[in-house]
């Protein structure tokens, strides 16, 4: 499986959503397993971006569905990215 960085920023309507329902965030998490993903590991950060998200996924096709899925809501941005471990790169 191949691993992502996807950072997010929420939109006018999602800040509204999280204060409104920040349960949102797990309900999310849950259909982006559902499309094929798995989150390894979410923070939530200070400065330009609100979170960043370790994904596993299959292949691009997979994770770029999910990038498409969640930006046509309307309550994120993202930017995603394949990540590789050092060792790949020197292996």
């Amino acid at each position: 499986m191949a691993i992502y960085v996807m950072l997010t920023s929420l939109t006018d309507e999602g800040r509204k959503t999280m204060k409104g329902n920040p349960k949102r965030l797990s309900e999310v998490n849950k259909e982006v397993e559902a499309m094929g993903a798995k989150i390894l590991a979410q923070y939530a950060l200070l400065g330009p971006y609100d979170f960043i998200n370790i994904l596993e996924a299959p292949d691009n096709k997979t994770i770029s569905k999910v990038a498409l899925e969640l930006g046509s809501r309307g309550t994120i941005q993202t930017m995603t990215m394949a990540a590789m471990s050092i060792d790949e790169l020197t292996g």
